[in-house]
């Protein structure tokens, strides 16, 4: 299955020139991240993922019922509860679309905090927040949907 047009989200090692001394390691984590993106969902360790998406940074990638931006209720971000994180990012598609505050209710009185973001900006932030062991929860609207 192929996703047409992603981004990487590696950093080129040509594109860096040596500075210092200074070594760096990839982290040696076990939890979940995204390699790339496109318009119509992800690819999480090495397996494409395709519609609307709920991935926990240490928790498998699964459907999230809310297929666009205009099917959000209160529920789809529900979902999310059981999974306790300290942050949602919500991958709003292409651009940066608010939900209404009142969706964000059962979230909000948890003092679950809430960041909107486009899909790109939203996947990024998912691996260094998932890559620093945070408890971080990524909900995804593919771009295609929007």
């Amino acid at each position: 299955m192929s996703l047409g047009k992603t981004y990487n989200l590696t950093t080129e090692l040509a594109f860096f020139k040596k500075l210092s001394s200074m070594k760096l390691h990839p982290d040696a984590s076990n939890g979940f991240s995204i390699q790339s993106y496109s318009d119509e969902g992800v690819v999480v360790n090495g397996k494409s993922q395709v519609g609307p998406l709920l991935l926990c940074s240490v928790q498998g990638p699964q459907k999230w019922s809310a297929e666009s931006f205009a099917s959000l209720t209160q529920l789809s971000f529900d979902e999310i509860l059981p999974f306790s994180p300290e942050l949602v990012l919500f991958g709003s598609g292409k651009r940066i679309q608010f939900p209404a505050p009142k969706l964000l209710q059962g979230l909000i009185q948890r003092r679950i905090g809430v960041e909107t973001m486009d899909n790109g900006a939203a996947c990024r932030t998912f691996n260094v927040l998932a890559g620093e062991g945070r408890r971080v929860v990524l909900v995804l609207i593919p771009s295609t949907v929007t």
